[in-house]
Parts: structure tokens; sequence; C-alpha cells
């Protein structure tokens, strides 16, 4: 998808390109979010609880 993706919010580029040219990751992170309709409560995956030892 890094490769594939184009972000129309960062110039049409992919999130490779994006970041090739100094776009921060977590602008990318947000676009490419933004761009498949990821919910804004899941744009940094579910939490999960640790397992106990």
């Amino acid at each position: 998808m890094a490769d594939t993706l184009s972000l129309t919010e960062l110039g049409s580029l992919t999130a490779n390109e994006a970041l090739n040219k100094g776009i921060k990751p977590k602008q990318v992170w947000e676009a490419m979010c933004r761009a498949q309709d990821v919910p804004v409560e899941r744009w940094l995956g579910v939490d999960i609880e640790p397992k106990q030892s």
C-alpha cells in the first residue's frame, strides 16, 4: 500500500514518495488513514491489554 496508494492530500504522492520527500511520518500516516476511511479512534490500532504471566 505504501508504494501504490496515491494520497491526494499530499499532492498525489504515495506514502513512500512522501516520506522520501521529507514529509513527517505522522502526517503521512494520518493521510493514509483518512484515504482509507479509518475511524480516528483506530489510527493507532486497538489497545490490547498485556498478558499476565
